[in-house]
């Protein structure tokens, strides 16, 4: 049986730009409803589009968009963002942990306050919409859980330069797969997914390199697109991997991604972290 998100209802953290809403597009065109849980109410003097931006987007591409105004560490806004999707949507489908916090200071320059915040969206983040979302989880014909985090890879290279960062990112991963273990035989499919290049997003643009290393990067359209076949997947037959966006194309016959990177070199493109 051929899979679509059709009135299924994806519940996200973050969501307001970037990757998240990439995926959130490529949902809608089929028809999703779309709940995020996001902070960003009015607009970022550094940062293009808000929640309500978002969900405009989102239903001009033919889906249905909640926007929830809040932060997901705070346990009472996840509960919302919960109670509502189930009120306005009947039930959840689909929990995908999004947002993300990012600071690549090593230990002795990491503040405290950073740390904690990286700790509480990334890590604490993950768990905690997930965990409030498996009673509607379970209800739902083919429940998925899908975190933007990578394999854990114990390579001291990746440990090393940014250790707090890393802990947040493979708490993100540990969160997902021991869910995915815990409710393997209750039909509850999790799953991380990260890509092998780096992506055309803030982070990237603001962080990371600046606008070399934003050419040298693919559109978040390719994230989307690997995740859009992980989430119409069979659940009982897809769960607990650390999956890479581009051998997620690869195992659907899809191998020219000329289209995410117009006109670059593949040999140009700048490889992601943790890989």
């Amino acid at each position: 049986m051929t899979r679509t998100l059709h009135n299924r209802t994806i519940l996200m953290s973050g969501g307001s730009r970037g990757i998240g809403l990439a995926i959130a597009l490529r949902a809608a065109a089929d028809g999703a409803n779309i709940v995020l849980l996001a902070k960003t109410d009015t607009p970022h003097p550094a940062l293009e589009g808000t929640i309500h931006t978002a969900a405009d987007e989102i239903r001009a591409a033919g889906g249905r968009a909640l926007p929830i105004v809040g932060d997901v560490r705070n346990d009472a806004d996840i509960e919302r963002a919960v109670t509502s999707a189930v009120a306005e949507f009947g039930g959840i489908d689909i929990v995908l942990n999004n947002a993300s916090v990012i600071s690549l200071a090593g230990s002795r320059e990491l503040s405290p306050k950073r740390y904690d915040l990286m700790q509480d969206v990334n890590t604490r983040g993950t768990y905690m919409l997930s965990r409030a979302a498996l009673p509607a989880l379970l209800e739902a014909e083919n429940p998925h859980v899908l975190s933007l985090s990578p394999p854990i890879n114990l390579d001291p290279k990746w440990l090393g330069p940014h250790t707090g960062y890393t802990l947040a990112k493979y708490g993100m991963s540990l969160a997902t797969l021991g869910l995915a273990a815990e409710f393997a035989e209750r039909g509850i499919a999790a799953n991380t997914l990260w890509p092998r290049t780096t992506i055309q997003t803030a982070a990237v643009s603001n962080v990371l390199g600046g606008a070399e290393l934003m050419r040298r990067s693919r559109t978040p359209e390719i994230y989307a697109d690997a995740a859009y076949l992980v989430l119409t997947s069979d659940a009982r037959e897809l769960t607990g991997r650390s999956l890479i966006v581009e051998d997620v194309l690869a195992e659907h016959g899809i191998t020219d991604l000329e289209r995410y990177a117009p006109g670059i070199d593949p040999a140009d493109l700048y490889p992601d972290i943790f890989l």
